[in-house]
């Protein structure tokens, strides 16, 4: 079976307008069995997006139509192709219940969702660790060193994976090594192995499926995948759950770096 777990549509802000069809039909015609479309959650109305745009997320008001899109479509490519509606969902410190509580209104109707660190709090401020270089930049100095900024995305994590979110919380975490799409930008080597592994021995603990995503693969500054491919076979070793996700943005970013991953799925 080949299967792609985290797909994102037009509906994404910061994506592009392909069409959801678009992304169907080449799956189906790429021997895909099983996709999931897994847009960008709302975020809380009362968190404030750093990004420049405030485009991290799509709008409450795009919500119905993206469930009523991806339900109609299920329907139409039933005979051909799985299509699971799903959401990829951002943990953010501090906004647990508000969380939970878009998870309890939005959880029956879903197939599939993910949960995702992007939002790392320093103090009082946020920032969107893998929007660019420079805002990576201010987030290390916020840290105090690049260092310090992978603790903290990493305890961030822990607590997305420990968070109390509802009976319908997500049960796949979202590309775990996300801190390292600048890596080749700030040029330190930094050793977070034992960080990985204890993220890995966590998802174990707690149930999760790990979402293997190739999407760092086209990130030149990281060139290489979410997490990279040397920690799948102690992912299997553990009996996690691996789920490939292109995280494509694009038709053509549809199930881009399956050919370097696949055989570590099986």
């Amino acid at each position: 079976m080949r299967r792609d777990g985290h797909i994102h549509t037009p509906f994404c802000p910061h994506g592009t307008k392909d069409s959801t069809k678009l992304y169907i039909e080449k799956a189906i015609k790429s021997g895909f069995t099983d996709i999931s479309f897994t847009e960008h959650a709302p975020l809380p109305a009362n968190f404030t997006d750093p990004t420049p745009e405030q485009d991290s997320g799509m709008s409450m008001t795009q919500l119905s139509s993206y469930v009523e899109e991806i339900n109609h479509l299920k329907h139409v490519y039933q005979k051909d192709i799985r299509i699971r509606l799903g959401l990829e969902v951002d943990y953010i410190e501090g906004f647990e219940k508000e969380t939970t509580h878009f998870l309890n209104d939005m959880g029956p109707v879903l197939d599939d969702s993910i949960l995702s660190v992007h939002f790392l709090q320093v103090n009082d401020q946020y920032f969107c660790a893998d929007f660019s270089k420079e805002v990576y930049t201010e987030l290390a100095e916020a840290c105090g060193s690049v260092e310090a900024a992978y603790q903290l995305y990493y305890d961030t994590l822990e607590k997305s994976i420990y968070a109390d979110l509802g009976q319908f919380k997500p049960n796949r975490i979202g590309h775990p090594t996300l801190i390292h799409k600048f890596q080749k930008a700030h040029g330190e080597k930094i050793d977070d192995d034992k960080q990985i592994r204890h993220i890995l021995q966590l998802l174990k603990k707690t149930g999760f499926e790990l979402d293997v995503n190739g999407a760092g693969y086209s990130k030149p500054d990281c060139l290489e995948a979410y997490p990279p491919l040397t920690y799948l076979e102690f992912a299997k070793s553990l009996g996690i759950p691996l789920v490939f996700g292109s995280d494509a943005h694009s038709v053509n970013g549809l199930h881009k770096h399956y050919d370097k991953i696949y055989t570590y799925l099986s």
